[in-house]
């Protein structure tokens, strides 16, 4: 597991092993994202649960694409003619009456 942090530059820092009833809790945080912390009773445990929080995180910060199309008819008739390059539109119609409102 500390080969993947490594694949992605980010640093694992392990703290030393605490014993709670008489068992090791490993804990660690990412150095780059020191906000991201796990633990576990065994360093396969913590990583793996490091893993999962930085899976979350990562997944968070994706922006959402947006899933509107643009298209000719979104624009008023001066925005399409300041990006317009000669080519024609497929569908393009002008209503001239919207002027006229």
């Amino acid at each position: 597991m500390f080969e993947h942090f490594k694949e992605m530059n980010l640093t694992v820092a392990e703290l030393p092993v605490e014993f709670v009833a008489d068992k090791p809790v490993y804990t660690a945080y990412l150095r780059e994202l020191p906000f991201l912390t796990a633990e576990g009773h065994s360093k396969k445990e913590m990583y793996r649960q490091l893993m999962e929080r930085y899976q979350e995180y990562a997944e968070a910060q994706v922006p959402e694409e947006s899933t509107e199309e643009m298209t000719s008819s979104l624009l008023s008739i001066d925005q399409l003619m300041k990006y317009y390059d000669g080519e024609v539109f497929d569908g393009f119609e002008i209503d001239l009456d919207q002027d006229a409102e």
